[in-house]
């Protein structure tokens, strides 16, 4: 239970977090956030480390003058990128014997065979939706190494997601991130964002049950 509680916390209030450790470490923060970024794109065990919020979050801070936001956007990008070409390989070579890893605390069998089925129906375009989509983010360039997707293919889905999802969260971060009425209303805002990237699943759940209620009748 402390352990979830740690967990919600760290999303929840992810923007008290960042500012602590901005103030503490100064330019470290992009190291900081680069491992981030890395870890949650790039190991299958690592899902639920913030990601959308983390982004948005970060270009609010950048407003104050304490990250250029211009190398912020940078530092992220390559963390995304590098991170999903990381899990790629991974999948590539332990796939096979990764996937039969129990489900525990530290490993989502579900959320992986979700993603298989996701990647089944969408292809490659799986990489760049994946990346508005939690759990899905992490697993996605995992099933890629896996099926195996062209390495060629992979890296232009990859490059491209990682562009569209990195830049405009960070910029509306910062233009918007310390609007009184966003900054005020922060932890519901965060709540927001995480509900819209969850959004996809759980209309993907609905259709599934649609689905297997038919079948059954």
């Amino acid at each position: 239970m402390e352990y979830l509680a740690l967990l919600v916390d760290l999303v929840l209030h992810v923007d008290r977090h960042l500012a602590a450790l901005l103030a503490e470490y100064g330019n470290w923060i992009y190291v900081i956030l680069f491992l981030i970024v890395f870890c949650e794109t790039g190991l299958v065990v690592t899902p639920f480390l913030p990601g959308d919020s983390l982004l948005f979050v970060a270009g609010a801070l950048a407003v104050g003058g304490g990250m250029d936001p211009a190398l912020l956007i940078l530092v992220l990008f390559v963390a995304a990128v590098l991170g999903d070409s990381v899990n790629y390989a991974i999948g590539r070579h332990f796939g096979g014997r990764i996937s039969q890893w129990p489900d525990s605390r530290f490993f989502n069998r579900r959320a992986l065979q979700q993603t298989h089925a996701f990647y089944e129906r969408h292809g490659g375009k799986t990489i760049i939706i994946a990346r508005f989509m939690p759990l899905v983010r992490t697993f996605a360039p995992f099933v890629a190494g896996m099926a195996p997707m062209d390495y060629r293919r992979f890296v232009a889905f990859n490059v491209l997601g990682a562009a569209l999802w990195v830049g405009p969260l960070v910029m509306a971060g910062y233009w918007f991130g310390n609007l009184p009425v966003i900054k005020d209303n922060l932890t519901l805002v965060i709540l927001g964002i995480i509900a819209l990237s969850l959004m996809p699943l759980f209309i993907g759940w609905l259709r599934h049950r649609g689905e297997a209620a038919r079948a059954r009748a």
